[in-house]
């Protein structure tokens, strides 16, 4: 518009009052600069909040060593197959996906799990493409290879996510949409009325001048990007601690969770059973009783009996082979070791071959209070002393709980154990309300009747069996070591497998909204002040007119003042991640 009226200035100077011709090119160079200047801070910020992204895949390895007909070739990482046997050594690159099935090792995964240590890895564990092994050697087989690995899904739900629109923004779409005509009318007005009650021979000149301004001070952009620019910013911020959000939808609803329901088994604990406690009975040490359980139990596929199995060889003892190996469907195992005699198994089992285990009977109720199984381990038809195996709790379970509490909200623990194995393990991370005895498919039902409070509610699971509740909830989070039917049901994956990742989640998806509405709030109100002065509203009362080149100047700032902003939450900090 400037620009027009300056041509018409400067060649046709006589259809103006004497006087009152002057152009303003130099208003067109200067608001096309700062338009400019503010498009490329936009682009930067933008670049700087995908570095995440930009980070992991640097960090993908470029080549890997495969075994081919027996012999060891070094291949671009593309030409990788599933089923192929890939050597990595000490500082290797983790090329794809796989399980290990030679070797052993430390692998660093902080760069996709956010996991601060090393995480050991046996024969069996599986790796993640992208991640770095730090100690040994070791071989392993190829399960995911191209866009199939985490680290590809990762990039790819992060990026969506990016793209994605939360309802706060579609919301802004539709203000947006009415913003441009509506300045376009208050521009027209704006010349109308100073064409026909501007200063007497500098009308026009007046109402083409406060027409343009209007037109210049007007931004669409700051109220376009307000939100846009702080969720790409959020998501990014999300990515880089292993919090892996869906959409913008589920950001801007984790912000407003006053509920936090928190599946027991894999997500408070470590989903394995381990060996706790070893109490022997007189004439037994601990060591004798841990190698008569662990050896007699050797046979056994129960995961309890692995436990102890585990527990044993973890303590550097020797078992023996068992004989006359039995198991007692329901109450444990009868076998021979080093020709004596062993039972492991319940109180049942004791009573069912007559073995008096009554001087173990309070040790054993004080373990089961503690939400473990004691098992009752017996040698030649004496008590020989009390085992037990539990569902350990995550170490940071209990931090991050309280940081939950501590932010205002309600935990509560799902789990389908017994009344008093879940009161067990809720006194222990700090969980005053529980629902406890829930069938599978009934956790879904469940979540559904706690919704019905008005309340908005996040559900955290890793099982098959949590993904129908996972659905049900406002925002479902699901645990980066479970099951991928949970996390293709959830609304955000926490890589790492740590209850820090909710609370973080949280806490970025808070403070992600609170950044977007300071953006929108300052740009409305950047608006609804500019737009009356552009238009000369000051002018009879103080003399005071805005010029197009102050207007362009407003304007460019406003665009930067809302990049800048939302470029705030790369310096995030987060009480979940403070320790």
């Amino acid at each position: 518009a400037a620009w027009i009226y300056s041509t018409v200035a400067i060649f046709l100077p006589r259809l103006f009052p004497e006087g009152t011709a002057t152009p303003f090119y130099d208003v067109t160079a200067v608001v096309t600069a700062l338009v400019v200047l503010g498009q490329a801070l936009e682009v930067r910020a933008k670049g700087q909040t995908s570095q995440a992204i930009r980070t992991l895949l640097d960090l993908q390895a470029k080549t890997a060593r495969v075994l081919r007909d027996g012999q060891e070739v070094e291949i671009p990482v593309e030409e990788v197959l599933v089923g192929d046997t890939i050597l990595v050594r000490p500082g290797d690159k983790i090329p794809v996906d796989g399980e290990i099935t030679e070797g052993h090792s430390a692998v660093d995964e902080s760069m996709v799990t956010g996991e601060s240590l090393p995480v050991d890895k046996q024969i069996g564990d599986e790796i993640i493409g992208a991640t770095v092994n730090t100690t040994g050697s070791f071989k392993f087989r190829a399960t995911k290879v191209g866009k199939d690995t985490a680290l590809a899904q990762i990039v790819k739900m992060v990026q969506d996510a990016m793209g994605s629109k939360a309802p706060i923004a579609r919301l802004v779409d539709v203000v947006s949409s009415y913003f441009v005509p509506t300045v376009m009318i208050i521009s027209v007005l704006t010349f109308l009325a100073w064409f026909n009650f501007g200063p007497g021979g500098a009308a026009l000149s007046f109402a083409v001048v406060t027409a343009v301004t209007v037109l210049i001070i007007a931004c669409p952009c700051a109220v376009g990007m307000a939100v846009p620019m702080s969720l790409v910013a959020g998501v990014g911020k999300g990515a880089e601690h292993g919090v892996l959000i869906r959409n913008g939808e589920a950001l801007q609803v984790a912000s407003q969770l006053k509920v936090i329901v928190l599946d027991k088994t894999g997500t408070i604990t470590k989903g394995k059973p381990e060996l706790t406690d070893t109490i022997p009975a007189w004439g037994f040490d601990t060591a004798m009783l841990l190698r008569f359980a662990g050896s007699a139990d050797r046979p056994s596929e129960h995961p309890l009996a692995q436990a102890i199995v585990d527990g044993a060889r973890r303590q550097g003892l020797e078992l023996a082979e068992p004989s006359n190996f039995e198991a007692v469907p329901g109450h444990g195992v009868e076998t021979t070791v080093d020709g004596h005699s062993v039972l492991v198994g319940n109180a049942k089992l004791m009573r069912r071959f007559e073995v008096d285990a009554s001087v173990l009977e309070d040790d054993v109720v004080y373990l089961q209070s503690e939400g473990k199984t004691a098992m009752y381990v017996a040698v030649d038809g004496k008590a020989a002393g009390v085992v037990a195996v539990a569902d350990t709790i995550k170490e940071d379970s209990v931090q991050a709980i309280r940081v939950m509490q501590e932010m205002g909200l309600e935990v509560v623990m799902l789990t389908g154990d017994n009344e008093r194995t879940a009161q067990a393990i809720a006194r222990q991370v700090g969980i005053d309300r529980v629902l406890a005895e829930v069938l599978p498919e009934d956790k879904a039902q469940e979540v559904h009747m706690l919704k019905r409070g008005g309340q908005k509610i996040g559900m955290v699971g890793d099982g098959i069996n949590d993904a129908p509740a996972l659905v049900e909830a406002d925002v479902g989070f699901a645990i980066g070591t479970g099951t991928d039917v949970a996390i293709e049901a959830a609304d955000i994956t926490l890589m790492s497998g740590s209850l820090k990742g909710v609370a973080y989640a949280i806490e970025v998806s808070r403070a992600t909204m609170r950044n977007a509405k300071e953006n929108l709030i300052g740009a409305f109100v950047y608006n609804a002040l500019g737009i009356p002065v552009a238009a000369g509203l000051l002018y009879p009362f103080f003399g005071l007119l805005l010029s197009p080149l102050i207007a362009g100047a407003a304007m460019a700032a406003s665009s930067v003042t809302v990049v800048s902003n939302a470029n705030r939450l790369r310096f995030f900090k987060a009480k979940s991640f403070a320790a």
